[in-house]
Formats: structure tokens, sequence, C-alpha cells
């Protein structure tokens, strides 16, 4: 039997139950985590409190200060909002409500808007505490500065749905919760999660964020992954200011031929640097030069443009809207600037969503304070769109002239009996759509088909009486 599988007992004890005697077993295990995280750890994506403030403070110095960086946020906001953005309803109730909203005092949703705009894309996320006249349904909006959020709570059966907002406690440990705004009723949330909402007792507000994860995730602002390269920039361009400064200095060069040590100092004591137009005079013993630092810059430029180029590449941007037209035409500079306008339409689409979900629930509150109730979730109310300006304006001249090239192929191609009058519509449609005008083929052709036939029926009338107006021939014929 082995060793550690035998039973004993002491003789010198009293009975007791036998002690099993078992050998030690162990492994040494090696420190070797420090540094890095396991890419199968459990930890949240997103930013802690601390990273996130200091994300948000990083941002707005950036903007204050940063050439580049407040370049960044402008040009998208300029392209989105420079020609204004108006809230559109076809129901002419519903956009007298929207019309009121957009221009209470306090809203003022012309100004403000711009506002809103520029710091959501510093801090990834805005914040909107909704106020509601329980009598008329007139909404005014609040704003609450990202910094005073400690946390956004999520939906305990739906992590990508946020439910709650939680601000730091003030100097006098006072915090609020507040309730995030869903265009729904209540009921649309589990149990569970509308009794953790009916905690949020402090109001209700509007959560927005952009750069988020799907699970709990939080804003982040667009300057964040370049915060750093953004300040190394900076900094170089500083050291390329105090280089040029050094270049500028220079320093005589006095030497004396065959002077011991006592003569250098003797001369030394007496020399002062001469000034502007003045005149030196010495013997041949004594040489002045004028003596400045060589610094090479040779790599300068392309150095510069190494940081600047991975800044705006991270940014999506094209180096020749930053004042860099080293080779760039008109041809390949629209190829270039193609992907920026897709990521700022992009930011469109979700400012147009941001909106018409503020406007769904202004018109939501109307409906609710005059006694409607809650309105159906395919409703009027719900149809409401923004119209923004157009990105960029387009060289209409190449589509005009495809578009009479096109329309003569087609109707060749439609009396051979290759096509569709429809199917040769929706072409004519599609080039029409980049000149700004868009239809549908269909309908187009119908309302079409009807004029034609009316202006038949108008001419047959004119040959059948000819001499007479067409409006005397109907009075006749009544």
């Amino acid at each position: 039997m082995a060793f550690w599988d035998t039973w004993f007992k002491s003789e010198n004890t009293p009975e007791q139950e036998p002690v099993r005697l078992v050998e030690a077993a162990g492994a040494n295990i090696a420190d070797d985590t420090s540094g890095w995280t396991k890419l199968s750890s459990d930890n949240n994506r997103d930013l802690g409190p601390v990273k996130r403030q200091r994300m948000q403070k990083v941002s707005a110095y950036l903007w204050q200060s940063n050439l580049i960086a407040n370049r960044l946020i402008e040009l998208p906001v300029a392209y989105l909002l420079a020609e204004g953005v108006k809230l559109t309803n076809a129901e002419p109730d519903y956009q007298a409500v929207l019309d009121k909203f957009w221009k209470d005092p306090i809203n003022d949703m012309e100004n403000k808007l711009e506002k809103k705009v520029r710091e959501l894309a510093l801090f990834g996320e805005q914040f909107y505490p909704a106020f509601v006249n329980e009598h008329t349904g007139h909404v005014r909006l609040g704003y609450l500065d990202p910094a005073r959020v400690q946390d956004v709570i999520f939906d305990p059966d739906n992590p990508e749905q946020p439910i709650g907002v939680v601000t730091h406690r003030d100097a006098k440990g006072r915090y609020q919760r507040y309730r995030t705004i869903i265009n729904g009723p209540e009921d649309v949330f589990t149990q569970r999660t509308q009794a953790i909402r009916a905690q949020f007792s402090d109001g209700d507000l509007f959560y927005f964020n952009i750069n988020a994860f799907c699970n709990q995730g939080r804003g982040h602002g667009d300057l964040t992954a370049q915060a750093d390269y953004l300040d190394l920039y900076d900094e170089f361009l500083f050291g390329e200011g105090e280089r040029a400064q050094a270049l500028r200095a220079f320093v005589w060069d006095v030497t004396l031929t065959g002077a011991d040590q006592t003569e250098v100092n003797r001369r030394a004591a007496e020399i002062t640097p001469p000034g502007p137009n003045s005149v030196n005079v010495h013997n041949d013993r004594e040489k002045w030069q004028a003596q400045s630092p060589t610094l090479n810059s040779g790599d300068t430029e392309v150095i510069g443009k190494l940081f600047k180029n991975h800044i705006l590449a991270g940014a999506t941007m094209s180096p020749h809207w930053f004042a860099d037209g080293s080779d760039v035409n008109r041809a390949n500079g629209e190829s270039m600037g193609e992907p920026t306008l897709k990521i700022l339409t992009l930011r469109q689409r979700k400012i147009k969503n941001m909106l018409v979900t503020i406007a769904t629930y202004a018109l939501r509150q109307y409906e609710i304070a005059n006694g409607h109730g809650e309105p159906e979730l395919n409703g009027n109310v719900y149809w409401s769109d923004v119209e923004f300006p157009e990105l960029t304006a387009k060289d209409t001249s190449r589509f005009a002239a495809a578009l009479g090239q096109v329309v003569g192929a087609l109707v060749m191609v439609i009396n051979e009996g290759l096509m569709t009058e429809e199917t040769a519509l929706k072409i004519v449609a599609s080039i029409s759509g980049q000149l700004g005008v868009a239809f549908d083929a269909v309908d187009e052709l119908s309302n079409a088909k009807k004029a034609f036939d009316e202006k038949k029926k108008e001419q047959a009338k004119r040959d059948a009486f000819p001499g007479l107006k067409t409006d005397d021939i109907e009075q006749d014929a009544a």
C-alpha cells in the first residue's frame, strides 16, 4: 500500500477517527501577464469615468487651440448646416407644431443647432432634458453637459437600449436621475425594465451618441483617436518655429593672429558688437567673421506631411481640403473627396434621425395633451422629415449633356420595340436625380399619358371647329 494512502493514528491520544495523509501537490505560475490584457477578458469596451472626463477635456482643448483639430470639427459642421435645416411634416397642423417648437425662444434651433452638432462631434454624446407643457403639449429643450453625466444605464434585457442617465453629485451631494425618452409607450419594455425606469424620477431627456458600441456603448468624440497625433503635430510645428528662429541668429567670430591668452582676454574686454551700418576698423592681425548655425532641415516637409496625412486619413479628410494642393488636379480631387462626402452623408443621416426623433416627441406630446392619446406607431406623427442642404455643388453640366444623349438613345430603342417606356423613364429618372429633380417613373409615366390624351382631345376639338377657342367649344357643347 502506498505511503500516502496509509491511515495513521497517534498512540498517545485517545481513540479518534483515523486521519488520512495526502501528499501535497502544486505548481509554480510565473507572473507573465503584466502590461497586457487578455482578449478574452470580460472588460467594458467603453472608456472609464476618468478617461471619459479626460477625453472631453482634451477634445475641447484641441478644438480651441489646435488648428487642424478645429477644422476637423468645423468642416463637417459647415457642410451639414451652412445653408440651414428645416423640419417638415405633410400635415399642416403638425407643421405648425414643429414651426412653433423650432422657433421657440428657448429652443432657438436656428442658432443652437450648430452648437449641438459641434459638441456631438467633440464629446460623442448629447443630453437634452425635455420640458412639456401639460395643457398644450409644447416642448422645450434644456441642455445637460456631458461632463456632468456620471453614468448611462442600459436595459438589462437589451444592452443596446439606454434607459436612464445618472449625473455626478454636486457640492451638496445632490444628483439627478433622468429617464431617457423613447417615442412609444412604456409597455415596449419588459416589466423588469419598466420598474427600473420608474426609479428615474427627475425628468425625461434625449440621449444621442456617435462612435459607440452596441453593448452598453457610450459615445466617443471624433478627435479621440487623433488626439495624441494632433498634439504631436503641434509640438513638431512649434519645434520647427524655434529652429527657424535659431537659423536667424548669428555671432561674430573674431580671430587674433599670434595673440597669447592675456592679449585675447584684453581684446575681448574691449570689443563691443558693432551696430547696424557701423564701421569696424582693425589691423591685419584681427579677422571678423559672422557665424550662423547650420541646422539640416531636409526632412522637415516630409515628416510634417507624414503627421498631417496620418491625422487626415484617420478622419477621412482629403489633404487638398487642408491647403495641400500637391499632385492634385480637378479629376483626382473629385475622386479623392468622395469618401469624405460619404462620411459626411452618414453623419447627416445621424443628425436627421436625431431631429426626427425630437420632432416626433413634440408631436406626440401635442397629441396626448389634446386628448388623442398615444399615437399609433405607424401614424402621421412619425412621418416628419428634415430638409438638409446639398453637401456639395454638383457639376450639372455633365449630367445635362448625358441626359440629352440618353433620351435620344432611349427614343430609338423604344421605337424599335426593344424596351418599355417605363424602363426607359426609370433610366431618365436616375440621371434626373443627379440634377436634383427626383420622381417616380411609374407615376410620371401615368401622368404623362393622361396629359397626352387630354392634349389629343383638345387638338381634335380644334380640328373639328377651326377658328374657335377651346373654351368656346366647351361652352357650346354644354
